[in-house]
């Protein structure tokens, strides 16, 4: 069956849908992931070697110290396959390494220097769809029967006329057909590329594409020696009303990579509601959660706990507590379907406007979120210089500014943009944070530490704690040999709450501790050991 058979369905009736089956997979456990704190790097942006203003592998080698002293030990690269595009999501050579970024020989250093500092390194694998200049695109779009004709889905003009007449109703997002005519001939054949022409979607339908998929996997995995991947647009594959069948691909692709690399991590985008996201989870070792970065995001700037998360994405405001309530009952759920599933948290990445900006550009809320972030259980993510602050605000070359390594720029800082956000004016630069012990930089260094020598923040329990003050989120860590109390102060406003048990702070000012209450500053987080 073609990969949008059921599109063309939709057009003249509504397709029934199976039940999903309930499938528990039962690997994951003892996996890395859990305990590990992942940073993300943009490539083009961290570091330049050659002088050429294009961050580059050896400049991304040179400053693997830096994700080290941070406490980062898994690398996710945005991508880095050769692509006409400066973000490099169209790839047009999956087995190579984009000229302006180095050699593959380049980055095989890069992930043996990575390894040999105890680094995990994971990587962008964009299977949706190709660049329109890959080759296998280009030969489809010679004919019916070409070679690569069926790596892609194709419709005639007249099954798709209602889709392609979206095109002249509007220029929202929501109304542009996702059919794309070849070099403008309106009369032939439309391929379907669901993000824009430039990205023509993979027929996955067709077995020779899975079977391709997986040897371009296999070479990452064994040649060029990866830990994982990060699965862009992994909810695309096929259109929503084929979910049962995108749901047993991801199994597929994971049990096929398994084959490979046993410990493999496969961490995947799918920005839905929990009803939705559950049934991926069995092809990953987790996905992103971002309903939670928006909650925290959320909550420290109401200063308040938020009860819902972003609109329609299923976060019942009357039936749910704070969002810790949701981050349990959503681990139940996933992990009925795969019991070593684990969570990736963030608060931003390179698709959303940069966590400082949309706190307000207050350090004092930045260190607040970061608090909240990495003391909740899964695998935190840290989008490159979320940790000194770096600002940004769409569109998305201005959330992906150059690193501020120094001030003034040295040989190493990236031009290949003007920054309009994170310039020397506005951010205060990695070496001069790293000699502030109060430095935005210097606070997750420390949270990360102590995240990483105490159990029961990576491996432990999350339980609630309802509290009448909704200034202060509270939640219980607990594992075998540990029990702790989390406590953040979103608001501006000092807050007191009532500790019983307690023992000591490992995190935070032990003056704050007094008689069983603490008392919290504005913005301020504390551990308590029980």
């Amino acid at each position: 069956m073609n990969k949008y058979l059921s599109i063309f369905c939709l057009l003249l009736v509504s397709c029934s849908q199976q039940e999903n089956k309930k499938e528990v997979v039962k690997n994951n456990n003892g996996h890395w992931a859990p305990k590990s704190v992942a940073y993300e790097i943009f490539v083009q942006s961290f570091y330049d070697s050659d002088g050429d203003g294009i961050g580059d592998i050896k400049g991304m080698t040179s400053k693997l110290q830096h994700v080290k002293d941070l406490g980062a030990d898994a690398i996710w690269l945005m991508p880095i396959m050769e692509s006409p595009s400066y973000h490099k999501y169209d790839v047009v050579d999956y087995k190579s390494i984009h000229p302006d970024y180095g050699s593959v020989e380049d980055f095989k250093a890069f992930v043996d220097e990575a390894h040999s500092m105890g680094i995990k390194v994971i990587i962008d694998f964009i299977i949706n769809h190709t660049g329109s200049d890959h080759p296998w695109f280009q030969n489809a779009m010679q004919g019916p029967d070409a070679k690569y004709r069926d790596y892609y889905v194709w419709a005639d003009k007249d099954s798709i006329a209602e889709e392609i007449a979206k095109k002249e109703i509007s220029f929202d997002s929501d109304n542009i057909t996702q059919w794309h005519a070849v070099d403008g001939d309106t009369t032939a054949e439309h391929y379907y590329g669901f993000f824009h022409g430039g990205m023509p979607d993979l027929n996955f339908d067709n077995p020779e594409v899975r079977k391709e998929v997986y040897a371009i996997g296999k070479f990452w995995l064994e040649e060029m020696d990866v830990d994982g991947f990060r699965m862009d647009a992994a909810k695309h594959i096929y259109p929503d009303d084929r979910a049962e069948d995108s749901h047993e691909f991801w199994a597929e692709f994971k049990t096929e990579m398994e084959k490979i690399k046993s410990n493999v991590y496969i961490v995947g985008e799918v920005w839905a509601n929990t009803e939705t996201q559950a049934p991926y989870v069995k092809g990953f070792t987790a996905l992103f959660d971002f309903d939670l970065a928006f909650s925290i995001i959320e909550s420290v700037n109401k200063g308040k706990v938020t009860k819902a998360s972003i609109s329609g994405h299923g976060w019942d405001t009357d039936s749910v507590g704070s969002f810790i309530t949701r981050v349990i009952e959503n681990k139940k759920t996933y992990n009925e379907v795969n019991e070593g599933y684990t969570n990736a948290t963030f608060l931003t990445n390179h698709d959303q406007n940069r966590a400082m900006s949309m706190l307000d550009n207050d350090v004092e809320k930045a260190k607040a979120a970061a608090a909240i972030l990495l003391t909740l259980p899964g695998t935190p993510y840290i989008y490159y210089g979320e940790e000194i602050g770096m600002k940004g605000m769409k569109p998305d070359p201005n959330i992906r500014e150059p690193f501020i390594w120094e001030t003034p720029a040295g040989e190493g800082r990236a031009s290949w943009i003007e920054p309009k956000f994170s310039t020397d004016e506005t951010i205060t630069s990695l070496e001069e944070q790293v000699k502030d012990n109060n430095s935005l930089y210097n606070y997750y260094k420390s949270l990360i530490e102590i995240r990483k020598s105490n159990e029961a923040l990576t491996l432990g329990d999350l339980q609630a704690k309802q509290v009448e003050n909704e200034s202060l989120l509270v939640f219980d860590r607990k594992s075998d040999g540990q029990n702790v109390i989390v406590v953040h102060n979103l608001s501006d406003t000092e807050q007191t709450i009532d500790i019983e048990s307690s023992k000591s702070l490992i995190f935070g000012n032990n003056e704050w501790l007094e008689e069983g209450k603490l008392t919290l500053p504005a913005y301020k987080s504390a551990i308590v050991n029980q």
